[in-house]
């Protein structure tokens, strides 16, 4: 038997408006690791949050023989109801069609797509991890083998792609990694490598997570709208669009906690956001329940260390703790499982604080070593 499972993919948010977000006659590529194999692949594109049309006027996947360069002979057309070109609306989200294609285990498959009109570049994430990066290239290269450097650059913004689907065993299985810019970073790329060391690996890591986000609120004003849409208007759209998923891992809320400075600092950051500790909980619990809609295990980790970053005071450190002690209970038995970040990367002797070698220099992101166990811990998670 064989089945559809997500073996990549990303959130849909906002990117950041400035003069330059219309691009045109450019391709962007993005080289994918398969967690594992199959015969067939259909693709995932979303223009969730544009306000214009987005046409993809050209559309291929090929084996990726390195970052920029793809083998052109086993390349394939993507079509959509048959046709090469395709108009998103604004607000609208496509698949493919199903596209005969070999994907090989742990192979690289490159997605490239040809944008030829003025097109408002606004529905992207930004990511970042050893997994991560992809190109764009003036000009219509979707069939182009090799990526020209003099006409190339790199980019950690993912535009519109959000997901590749393969047709594979019945025994695969997708793990969704869900939260802010902590998980927008390398923990879930340290996960998915965790898993393909596994020469019998059956699991693949899809990563939803876009940074500044928090569970209750969003920004209304164009200073903030990067920072992306709140958990209801994210949550069920996000993992109900992954093929294959058994578990969702859920790692957010420190921004909730952290945003709120007052008027008189920042006009649109009132400390009226600032959720009471029942409120954070009654988000995490409704995501909890969507969870359980779709069939999801539900693994809650905890909110990290956050001392000495700029908006740092007891009363955040408070309500952080109170949080995390929630979480700590399953969420008062409602969750599956607890993976405890904090414990794992706080000092042992200032437990407000990251142990020495896990802060990344700001007091709120971790260093790559931390993100590295991270994904060790949750690795043993989820095979449980």
């Amino acid at each position: 038997m064989a089945k559809w499972v997500t073996v990549w993919g990303n959130a849909t948010s906002v990117n950041e408006r400035r003069p330059e977000t219309y691009a045109r006659d450019i391709t962007l590529r993005y080289p994918v690791k398969c967690a594992f194999g199959g015969n067939a692949v259909r693709l995932h594109f979303s223009n969730f949050c544009g306000t214009e049309p987005v046409t993809l006027n050209q559309v291929t996947v090929a084996p990726a023989v390195s970052d920029r360069e793809i083998n052109l002979k086993d390349a394939a057309l993507v079509t959509f109801s048959g046709n090469e070109s395709v108009t998103i609306g604004a607000g609208q989200e496509i698949f493919s069609d199903e596209i005969p294609f070999r994907v090989k285990p742990k192979g690289g498959v490159s997605v490239s797509f040809y944008l030829k009109d003025f097109t408002l570049m606004r529905s992207a994430v930004v990511i970042t991890g050893p997994l991560s990066k992809g190109f764009y290239s003036l000009g219509n290269r979707a069939l182009s083998s090799v990526l020209p450097v003099e006409s190339t650059r790199s980019t950690n913004i993912y535009y519109f792609l959000t997901g590749l689907d393969v047709l594979t065993g019945d025994d695969k299985r997708c793990v969704v990694c869900y939260g802010d810019s902590i998980t927008s970073q390398s923990w879930p790329d340290y996960l998915a490598m965790k898993c393909m060391d596994d020469p019998y690996n059956v699991t693949a890591v899809v990563r939803r997570a876009a940074s500044g986000t928090r569970i209750l609120r969003e920004y209304t004003c164009i200073t903030y709208e990067s920072y992306g849409l709140s958990g209801r208007h994210r949550f069920e759209r996000e993992i109900s669009s992954v093929s294959g998923a058994d578990t969702v891992i859920i790692q957010q809320g420190i921004n909730d906690i952290i945003h709120p400075v007052g008027t008189d600092v920042n006009p649109f950051r009132p400390m009226s956001d600032l959720p009471a500790l029942s409120e954070l909980e009654a988000g995490m619990e409704y995501y909890i329940d969507i969870a359980k809609k779709y069939k999801l295990k539900a693994l809650l980790g905890t909110l990290l260390p956050i001392y000495g970053w700029r908006t740092y005071a007891p009363f955040r450190e408070q309500m952080k703790n109170g949080f995390n002690d929630w979480i700590r209970s399953y969420a008062n038995g409602k969750a599956d499982g607890v993976i405890d970040f904090d414990k794992l990367l706080r000092s042992e002797y200032l437990t407000c604080e990251f142990a020495e070698g896990y802060d990344s220099g700001d007091h709120l992101h971790p260093s790559e070593k931390a993100y590295a166990a991270m994904a060790e811990l949750a690795f043993g998670e989820i095979q449980k």
